[in-house]
C-alpha cells in the first residue's frame, strides 16, 4: 500500500544565496527530484531537493529523510511538485507509487516552520 501523499520541508536553503535565488524561480506545481546522497560527509541519509532545471534548492529534513531515502532506494515512484516559499526553504508536495502529487488548496502556503517537530500531514508506520 502506498504511503499518503505529504508536504515535506526543504531546508538548507537560505545558506546558499544560488539555492535561494533558485527557489524563487520555482512556481507551484513545478517538478522536483529528490536525490538520495548516501556518500554526503554530514549525513548518510541526506535527500537532496533539485529545481526542474536540475539546480539544488536544499535538502529534506534529517527527520523525513531516512524514510524517503528508503522508498527511493527501494526502486519504488517518488513524484514530488514544488509547493510554496518559506522563510526555512520550500515545502514540496509528494506522491508515492504512480500517485501524482495535488498541492492542497487550503493550505498553498504552510508558514510553520519544521523545527518544531510540526508537521503538515499525519504520521506513518516508517518499518
Amino acid at each position: 500500500m502506498a504511503p499518503p501523499a505529504m508536504s515535506l520541508a526543504v531546508v538548507g536553503t537560505p545558506f546558499d544565496p544560488q539555492r535561494g535565488f533558485e527557489v524563487r524561480l520555482c512556481r507551484p506545481g513545478d517538478p522536483i527530484e529528490l536525490r538520495p546522497e548516501p556518500k554526503n560527509k554530514h549525513d548518510a541519509n541526506a535527500v537532496a531537493v533539485l529545481s526542474e532545471r536540475g539546480v539544488q534548492i536544499g535538502y529534506l529534513t534529517a527527520e523525513r529523510a531516512p524514510y524517503i531515502g528508503k522508498i527511493i532506494r527501494q526502486g519504488r515512484e517518488v513524484e514530488a511538485v514544488f509547493q510554496a516559499v518559506t522563510p526555512f526553504g520550500a515545502w514540496l508536495r509528494v506522491a508515492f507509487d504512480g500517485e501524482q502529487p495535488v498541492l492542497p488548496p487550503d493550505r498553498a502556503v504552510l508558514p510553520i516552520e519544521p523545527e518544531g517537530g510540526w508537521f503538515p500531514d499525519e504520521v506513518w508506520d516508517e518499518d
